[in-house]
């Protein structure tokens, strides 16, 4: 079809906003495009909340039709975890056909530049923006985030991981510029001289293997990394969570044929239930770069088979926070309560161990002993929680029964410092609601140890008694070597407890928050300033995002003649 998006009229839009992404990356100051607020939408062409709803109702029990090449079959069965049938029914792709269509057009998408590939995606990112409401319904409802949250996470944060993305793919690109003239002295002799051109070339086809917790937040970043850097891109997505990132792809597709580009550049590969699609896509030639989140053992899978891909892996860790001193002790409480608490813990950045010495803290109010410690985190987290109306708000639902079942577990497993309870939803009756479990452990023993030093993925947490700050400091460095970290917290006064547990940190690659006490908490970052994992423990083999999470998805092909 005829390009209906000029070059001139992408780069006149959005050469603007690439801009002022190049200037965040580079400052690492507050920055984003995206607001927050979900009042802010509803004008200048994008959808209000009634709109974006009755957009999100009207694809339930539809065909969402892509018009990709080699659809075998229609599939889809994904059910809210607040207890709706969704009924959408995606495209279910003969591989054999779809993967030759998708690098028909890759000529045409690595010819055009940085420049214009950063524009395309920049357009693809406005227009999702534009539709944030109904996306967030859409993620809502396939991974039982709150509302709000969905809104949030699953909209202008997740855009702003794509952008972010996008901002780093450019420079890498750009760093080497296309054309050199190269003249090299010879005395009395002529002058060598050659005319050098230097082409950023994709490395193929990159797969995307979405998660069903946060399928635009952890999906966005590796979508548009690889696309604005001239691959390619296959869609796998969460069977539990394949509508936000259907839409995504949805969206691709139209801004790409409205350019004048192939929109099979982007494609969805949906599966049939327990078919498993992911590590028959993993080992295909065709593709050349995987982005993954979730599960220890299958990234780890990736990491050893996936040989002909460059493999980028988000996978588990056991995240901690040290507790050995405050001068704000009410604001740490608050503080850590929240972080226990958002999303029922099912984030890959929640804290999990709070390591507390047994013979207690110091705080602002005195010494306070590691039972009140406990208790009071306890009685914090119960406050928050006490309105169901706000435990809902914040809790969401639990995604999937194993999350269930490891919170009933866990109750098993010492002293139940704070009980679960099960909260009612009175707008979704079939949502399953659970507050969070505080459980105090031993850190001196084995048995204990057994169950701290492994990821208990959900809103389970364990208070664990060490003997000093020093003892803290050496669990914190092991957990880290041997089971990663996405996220470290600490709490102290002592400048040598923040020298150890920083340089344990920087020896370990972890990212460390020190002291939160206000509205920002371990387990969330911003796109533009934080790096969301450090790619350097077992937690993850990648940062969202840097350099590196970008660099290595093109090679610079370089062609030189005489001039």
């Amino acid at each position: 079809m005829a390009a209906e998006l000029t070059a001139h009229e992408l780069i006149a839009q959005h050469r603007p906003t690439l801009d002022q992404a190049l200037e965040a990356i580079r400052t690492r100051a507050y920055w984003s495009p995206h607001p927050e607020h979900p009042k802010a939408y509803g004008e200048s062409g994008s959808l209000g909340a009634a709109e974006g709803k009755a957009a999100f109702d009207a694809l339930l029990g539809t065909r969402l039709d892509l018009g990709q090449p080699g659809t075998d079959d229609w599939v889809g069965a994904e059910v809210s975890p607040y207890g709706i049938e969704l009924g959408v029914t995606y495209p279910h792709a003969d591989i054999d056909v779809l993967l030759p269509a998708m690098r028909a057009g890759q000529r045409a998408w690595r010819d055009a530049g940085a420049e214009i590939r950063a524009m395309v995606c920049l357009e693809i990112l406005k227009r999702i923006s534009d539709r944030t409401h109904e996306f967030a319904h859409a993620v809502m409802h396939t991974s039982g985030q709150a509302f709000m949250m969905a809104f949030q996470a699953g909209g202008p944060h997740a855009q702003d991981r794509g952008l972010e993305a996008v901002a780093y793919a450019y420079v890498e690109q750009a760093r080497t510029p296309d054309t050199a003239e190269w003249t090299k002295p010879q005395g009395k002799r002529d002058p060598l001289a050659l005319t050098k051109q230097f082409t950023p070339v994709p490395r193929g086809i990159a797969l995307v293997i979405g998660c069903n917790t946060f399928p635009t937040w952890n999906g966005y970043p590796g979508l548009f990394a690889s696309l604005a850097t001239g691959n390619a891109v296959l869609v796998k997505p969460h069977p539990r969570a394949a509508l936000p990132l259907a839409l995504t792809v949805r969206v691709a597709r139209e801004v790409l044929a409205e350019a004048g580009f192939d929109p099979n550049l982007v494609a969805l590969a949906a599966e049939r239930p327990d078919e498993g699609i992911a590590k028959t896509l993993a080992v295909r030639p065709e593709i050349r770069i995987i982005d993954y989140t979730g599960s220890t053992a299958f990234g780890d899978w990736l990491e050893t088979n996936a040989r002909q891909a460059q493999v980028y892996t988000e996978k588990a860790g056991v995240n901690t926070v040290i507790v050995e001193s405050t001068d704000n002790y009410k604001g740490m409480l608050s503080n850590l309560a929240f972080s226990l608490s958002l999303y029922s813990g099912q984030m890959c950045t929640t804290p999990q161990n709070l390591l507390i010495p047994r013979d207690g803290i110091l705080t602002e109010e005195g010494p306070k002993s590691y039972d009140e410690v406990v208790a009071d985190l306890a009685g914090s987290v119960g406050g928050l929680l006490g309105d169901d109306a706000r435990a809902n708000a914040l809790l969401g639902a639990v995604v999937n029964p194993d999350v269930k079942a490891r919170l009933e577990a866990a109750a098993g497993l010492g002293e139940v410092a704070l009980a679960s309870r099960e909260i009612a939803n009175p707008e979704f009756p079939g949502a399953t609601v659970r507050t969070p479990v505080i459980v105090k452990l031993d850190g001196a023993k084995p048995d204990d140890e057994a169950a701290y030093m492994n990821e208990c993925f959900g809103p389970v947490s364990f208070a664990v008694a060490v003997d000093s700050a020093t003892d803290a400091v050496e669990l914190l460095r092991r957990t880290i070597r041997d089971k990663g970290a996405m996220t470290v917290g600490a709490y102290t006064t002592s400048a040598e407890v923040t020298e150890a547990v920083q340089e344990t940190c920087l020896e370990e690659c972890a990212q460390l928050s020190l002291n939160l006490t206000g509205g920002v908490y371990v387990n969330q970052t911003a796109a533009f300033s934080d790096f969301h994992g450090s790619g350097g423990n077992p937690a993850a083999n990648a940062a969202l995002c840097d350099g590196a999470f970008v660099a290595n998805r093109f090679r610079v092909v370089e062609v030189r003649q005489e001039a």
